[in-house]
């Protein structure tokens, strides 16, 4: 019974690295459509797109610890 909560309760937290693909994805495009229109600003938006990116990705490796928390500790 504690094994087969662990594993839904792992599965339900993998779900973050959906969101956190949506997220960079939203996140590149806008910044492909503020370059399309204005590329002077290329050296102004390319931090904030990797910041942006960054604080994406870190969700769902923080989604991806607590599915391993759940499988593996204790």
């Amino acid at each position: 019974m504690i094994a087969s909560a662990k594993i839904i309760g792992a599965g339900l937290a993998t779900i973050s690295m959906a969101g956190s693909g949506v997220g960079i994805g939203i996140v590149f495009s806008a910044l492909m459509l503020a370059l399309s229109r204005n590329p002077s600003l290329r050296s102004q938006l390319m931090p904030l797109a990797i910041l942006g990116f960054a604080l994406s990705e870190a969700i769902a490796l923080f989604g991806l610890m607590i599915a391993f928390l759940l499988l593996y500790a204790s």
